[in-house]
């Protein structure tokens, strides 16, 4: 008879046990279910967003002339010519390159940039950088005379 009793008391708690089993992977289940209802909302808000985007007129992009992003080219310069005092022309060469992205018609990006070319003896391309310089409208007397010298120093004139 107590047998009996304990193996009810078991089979009673076994089936207790498995019945809040079930409730807890169905509880999981359905908040599985919302997670993925709540994903696929905001992945339509996104593509909505994403649509209308591009139903405004778009900025122009880096390096369309009369174009030019200040801060971006004083960003990069400073960065640049960070790089070129601490000796490294690879980066120094890419941060020029932001630069006169940003400000397609700055002779003065074009000048850093001719200068790096030049300090890493790459002739052609710093005489094409000097020559973008030189003829440059942008005001900036000081890099258009510096690149002028730098030709007639090349013997590229």
């Amino acid at each position: 008879m107590i047998l009996r009793l304990a193996l009810g008391l078991i089979l009673a708690s076994l089936l207790t046990t498995l019945g809040c089993a079930n409730d807890a992977i169905q509880a999981n289940q359905r908040q599985v279910q919302a997670n993925q209802a709540l994903i696929e909302q905001t992945q339509q808000q996104i593509a909505m967003l994403q649509a209308n985007q591009g139903a405004s007129a778009p900025a122009p992009a880096p390096g369309t002339p009369g174009t030019c992003d200040k801060t971006v080219e004083a960003t990069a310069t400073r960065r640049a010519g960070d790089a070129y005092a601490a000796g490294n022309m690879t980066k120094a060469l890419g941060y020029y390159q932001d630069a006169l992205t940003a400000c397609p018609g700055s002779s003065r990006a074009a000048v850093n940039l001719a200068r790096t070319d030049e300090a890493m003896n790459n002739r052609p391309a710093a005489i094409r950088f000097y020559q973008q310089a030189a003829s440059s409208t942008d005001g900036d007397s000081q890099s258009i005379a510096d690149a002028k010298s730098a030709l007639s120093r090349l013997g590229a004139n």
